[in-house]
């Protein structure tokens, strides 16, 4: 299976199955001397991991990260870092009856065709527990990103028809279940969610993200554009269906004169932008202003009602699908869609760092 490796210098490369004896992942190519802890990487999956609220999966995973190189005295040594958290409540016989017959919404009838063969476990590469690599991986970007004084923090922006308020202080994240940080919005999506869970149905949301502190000149002008490299990783993520920058959708009903960004100069004499129509990218190279997407993810297509399908003999056929499934997929995957933010913001700063002579000359004649 190709396609497993993101990242051209900070390179990515997850493995392993939902039902198999684990998930792993391998990140190559991160400097050393940065501080980095299996306690720091916990605190990532620990948001991402099932079980914890009445709107995740039931599956009980303690999703315990294990660092199996790369690591010496609290620091990278600058090699692979190898992670690996081990599976430990599979029951694949919820799974045994679906190797016979596609699931409306899921990867089943496309992993067949591709390669004639397929793990029916929880849907082996394309399950969500395929996330815990990325997250694993992003807890690596985001130590590196932290020594830079750049952040990037995700919440949950909709679920249904409810979207947080404007201006909304993203930092109350943490104290909503659902990470919607605006907590009257978030008790009127928990309310629509139960409804949701008691007619056997699922729900989609938005997960805003936002990069602060990313210096002007990250991305390339043509085929790596930052904007395309995001939406590329966060597109990888199970379930997305769309990626917007900045104003995003909106740009198509605006005019030129009310979507341009102006510029201004500030007191110290640096140049900013007086808005951020653009989401903080221009050309596809960063502009300095707060990096701004949005991901909008697809309900659950595991819901409990009776659904039409086919079976492998090409048989007509009602199914009800059995399992642990999340009833939403939005609340987990706010940390994942950091997590993709966070590698590609810290692949296309390394690649950035050979785009001027004085820079290259600067740091080797020191």
């Amino acid at each position: 299976m190709a396609g497993s490796t993101y990242g051209t210098i900070f390179q990515v490369t997850s493995w392993g199955e939902s039902h198999g004896k684990g998930i792993g992942v391998v990140v190559d190519g991160c400097p050393a001397g940065i501080q980095l802890s299996e306690e720091w990487i916990q605190s990532f999956l620990n948001r991402r991991k099932p079980g914890t609220t009445r709107y995740s999966t039931p599956r009980k995973e303690e999703d315990k990260v294990e660092i199996l190189s790369g690591l010496f005295e609290g620091k990278t040594t600058g090699t692979p870092i190898s992670m690996i958290v081990f599976n430990e409540t599979q029951r694949s016989k919820d799974y045994k009856e679906i190797a016979s017959y596609y699931r409306p919404g899921h990867a089943d009838y496309t992993f067949d065709e591709k390669y004639g063969f397929r793990d029916y476990r929880g849907g082996g590469r394309s399950s969500g527990r395929e996330t815990i690599a990325r997250v694993a991986a992003g807890a690596v970007a985001q130590a590196f990103l932290q020594e830079l004084g750049i952040t990037v923090e995700a919440y949950t922006k909709k679920i249904g028809p409810y979207e947080i308020a404007e201006n909304t202080d993203y930092k109350k994240r943490f104290e909503s279940p659902l990470y919607m940080p605006d907590l009257n919005a978030s008790q009127r999506a928990e309310e629509y969610l139960c409804q949701k869970m008691q007619e056997k149905d699922s729900v989609g949301g938005v997960v805003e993200c936002v990069v602060n502190g990313c210096p002007a000149g990250v991305g390339e002008p043509v085929f790596r554009k930052l904007d395309a490299e995001l939406a590329a990783g966060i597109m990888s993520i199970g379930a997305v269906k769309g990626v917007e920058i900045g104003d995003g959708f909106l740009a198509a009903d605006a005019t030129g004169s009310t979507n341009n960004d102006g510029f201004i100069r500030r007191e110290d004499g640096t140049i900013a932008k007086s808005t951020n129509h653009a989401g903080g990218i221009l050309g596809g190279i960063s502009d300095g202003s707060p990096i701004i997407i949005r991901a909008a993810f697809k309900p659950t297509p595991s819901i409990f009602q009776t659904q039409h399908t086919v079976n492998k003999k090409g048989e007509e056929i009602d199914i009800a699908i059995k399992g642990r499934h999340d009833p939403i997929i939005v609340p987990r995957a706010v940390v994942v869609v950091e997590s993709m933010a966070a590698l590609t913001v810290t692949d296309l700063l390394l690649c950035s760092m050979t785009s001027r002579m004085d820079r290259i000359k600067e740091f080797y004649h020191r």
